[in-house]
């Protein structure tokens, strides 16, 4: 038995319910969120048998998550499990402290003790200002934080690499009791979304900001249109804004995240307001959209990757999930540099033989240098995520002698 389980009823069933509990229909589509949905097993009209089926909760109505214990002890006197429909921005009890974790991952947790980490209930409570906010700019308020969590979950994958980085370190040893220990990569996927939570509703604020919409515009050149660099004013502010000035240009050369696709939005429909009848007739609704590779992943999708790892290391992630962010940055970046040496030199060539003998050589030269870069990136990327040496070593036909020292070159270069 599922704890997100759930159960539709046909019309012939909402019948019988309603008179086995002597409650108008009308009462219970109030207080049961399935009722009234249908199903595919069900058939065609109205008459028939009372049918009944069991359903995952969230494919039903939505996310589901626990209910806190104390709570329904301080209304019915009985400490007893309970789930609830409830979305990511109201999963704190401000009453016990607690965030209320998922209720579709089988693992033994309930909820974490956030009586350490108060900043958690005080974003829940920032998070009505940002509603009104939306609903002033004519937004759904769901949309905004489904944007501003899957880019601060998207930091949250490349923070390892984040050598600066204290508050979330912080927050996660306390939301496993003290010390995450050997246990760190398990905490990392059940505390994720508390840890975040502050961030999210600070980015979500700022994605609303009429002020940060146009520092994207002026990063863009305005009128005279430039490619967003790293130095730009609005990635600058919004480490700012999530309490880390020195963010900017980390997130700034993130270009394949849900932020960057956010920022180039704003600017087009800024650029070509005329064309909204067009060939951007429905982009401003598309503004706040999520690509779904950019969506987080669930937190029972993350304990299952994390199970086919431990089961066997270095199989059963994903590119996304393993690399960090900056990482998978410098390899796409490396390997489109090489590309463009590479495709330089089919074009023609023009002088004497001996010019551009030397000119395709340093061209190959430069392009085999820039792969060997890739090369090396790779094979550590593929090392972090637990891929044994021997077998890097036979994909890159090198010896394992040879792997390891590259790899300790690399890594002793690093911490210098």
């Amino acid at each position: 038995m599922r704890a997100d389980g759930e159960v539709v009823l046909n019309a012939a069933g909402r019948e019988v319910l309603a008179r086995l509990c002597g409650v108008g229909q009308e009462v219970l589509g109030r207080a049961l969120p399935s009722w009234g949905g249908e199903d595919a097993k069900f058939p065609a009209g109205e008459g028939g048998e009372p049918l009944a089926v069991w359903r995952v909760g969230g494919a039903v109505v939505g996310p589901v998550a626990f209910g806190c214990r104390l709570c329904t002890a301080r209304r019915t006197g009985a400490q007893v499990r309970v789930v609830r429909y409830a979305p990511r921005w109201e999963r704190v009890c401000v009453r016990h402290g607690r965030w209320l974790l998922d209720a579709d991952a089988d693992q033994p947790h309930e909820y974490l003790d956030l009586r350490g980490l108060p900043e958690v209930a005080a974003a829940q409570r920032r998070w009505a200002g940002v509603v009104r906010r939306a609903v002033r700019a004519g937004v759904g308020s769901g949309e905004v934080f489904a944007l501003a969590y899957a880019v601060v979950a998207r930091w949250w994958e490349g923070a390892y690499g984040w050598e600066r980085e204290e508050i979330w370190p912080r927050r996660l040893h306390l939301v496993a009791g003290g010390d995450a220990g050997g246990d760190l990569e398990w905490w990392r996927v059940v505390g994720r979304d508390a840890v975040i939570f502050p961030e999210v509703v600070a980015v979500a604020n700022a994605l609303l900001d009429p002020v940060m919409a146009q520092l994207v515009w002026v990063d863009s050149g305005g009128e005279r249109p430039r490619p967003l660099g790293v130095g730009g004013a609005f990635c600058r502010r919004l480490g700012e804004r999530v309490g880390r000035p020195w963010l900017g240009p980390l997130i700034a050369v993130d270009y394949e995240g849900p932020l960057v696709a956010w920022r180039g939005a704003v600017v087009r429909l800024r650029r070509y307001p005329e064309s909204r009848e067009g060939l951007y007739a429905r982009f401003e609704e598309n503004v706040w959209w999520v690509r779904q590779e950019h969506q987080p992943s669930t937190m029972a999708a993350g304990l299952r990757v994390l199970a086919r790892e431990k089961k066997m290391p270095g199989s059963g992630t994903n590119w996304r999930a393993v690399v960090p962010a900056e990482q998978r940055f410098l390899i796409t970046n490396l390997l489109g540099e090489a590309e463009e040496q590479l495709q330089q030199l089919r074009g023609a060539q023009v002088g004497t033989t001996a010019e551009v003998a030397r000119s395709m050589l340093e061209g190959l030269s430069r392009g085999t240098d820039l792969l060997d870069q890739v090369l090396l990136r790779v094979m550590v990327a593929a090392v972090n995520a637990g891929v044994r040496v021997d077998e890097v070593a036979r994909w890159a036909r090198l010896s394992e002698e040879e792997v390891v020292a590259v790899l300790g070159t690399y890594r002793g270069a690093n911490d210098e």
